[in-house]
């Protein structure tokens, strides 16, 4: 997909202005070092990368990873001048391989993820993943690739849609809401936002003060058509190879299904579990964890409403024996 020379200028404004949700408190989990390597495994709109990039003396070094084609050609823009960074078009569940083909495997001193869709995609209405703003039904991160919303919602089959709204959006309608997609799309295809959200104001009652009806369905589908939880799960995973003894890992996180993962995984690693077989020696931790839950204060939350839900975690990767 073609990104426009005014697109990408709007972008590269609204990052100058955007200050990314738990700034200081996830760099500062990073234990950052003048001459360290770090991945910043969401680039968005560059907030966290200008920090780290701020933070490094000369000998440091960033590597940035984004779907988002668009959030690649306004951060090689943004950051042309700085032999420093090298940003990636590829998601964080590929970092493992990337990093083994660079030589760098156990040899990152920090790992920043901060999941969910990014503000500029959100206010973009092309994107299709607000059901504020009418746009094609998309909800792809990359939109170089896949299949999109509009697409899976005229295939998929009445089940698959009630049990992706009920796994991703805990959404309580969600068998009522699937059926009345694939009674409807034969004869009115659902190819815009509005005509999801429409759908779904129909059968959702509203309650007063509380979230729009699709807020639910919308964050289901769009983690659907991106495998969000399941590119965390990589993510993570390969995080033990990558990091350096004393590497660390941090990970915002924007509701319950993302923050269950990352707090199980650096449990896991942590307090790792007893063996099956009696009296055997417990294995050895591999993580410390150095921030077990932070939340974003009340002057954040009142600037940024965007951050009310986000979580860090962070660990430290052990010594290896």
């Amino acid at each position: 997909m073609a990104v426009s020379t005014q697109r990408i200028d709007g972008l590269l404004m609204a990052a100058e202005r955007h200050i990314s949700v738990l700034y200081d408190a996830a760099l500062d989990a990073l234990a950052l070092r003048p001459d360290g390597c770090y991945i910043d495994g969401t680039f968005g709109r560059g907030g966290h990368t200008a920090g780290l990039l701020e933070r490094l003396g000369p000998g440091g070094r960033v590597i940035a990873f984004d779907k988002d084609q668009a959030a690649c050609q306004a951060g090689w823009l943004r950051f042309r001048g700085d032999p420093r960074l090298q940003l990636v078009h590829g998601g964080f569940e590929t970092l493992g391989e990337w990093v083994a083909d660079a030589g760098l495997t156990g040899a990152v001193d920090g790992l920043l993820l901060d999941l969910g869709v990014s503000s500029p995609q959100l206010d973009n209405a092309e994107r299709g993943f607000s059901f504020m703003r009418e746009g094609p039904l998309d909800m792809r991160m990359d939109s170089t690739a896949g299949e999109t919303a509009a697409q899976w919602l005229a295939r998929a089959d009445a089940r698959e849609i009630a049990d992706v709204l009920w796994r991703y959006g805990e959404e309580r309608q969600s068998r009522r809401i699937a059926a009345a997609i694939v009674r409807v799309r034969d004869e009115s295809p659902l190819l815009t936002t509005a005509d999801l959200a429409r759908l779904i104001d129909g059968i959702v009652r509203r309650k007063p003060g509380a979230s729009h009806p699709a807020t639910r369905s919308f964050q289901a589908v769009r983690m659907h058509i991106n495998r969000e939880l399941d590119a965390l799960e990589q993510g993570l995973a390969q995080s033990m190879d990558v990091l350096a003894d004393g590497g660390r890992l941090a990970v915002i996180t924007f509701h319950s299904l993302e923050d269950r993962i990352v707090k199980r995984f650096m449990r896991h690693y942590a307090e790792p579990p007893l063996p099956p077989v009696p009296a055997a020696p417990r294995p050895p931790a591999e993580l410390d964890l150095v921030v077990r839950k932070l939340r974003p204060g009340p002057d954040e939350v009142a600037s940024n409403p965007r951050a009310r839900s986000a979580t860090l975690r962070a660990a430290e990767r052990r010594r290896r024996r």
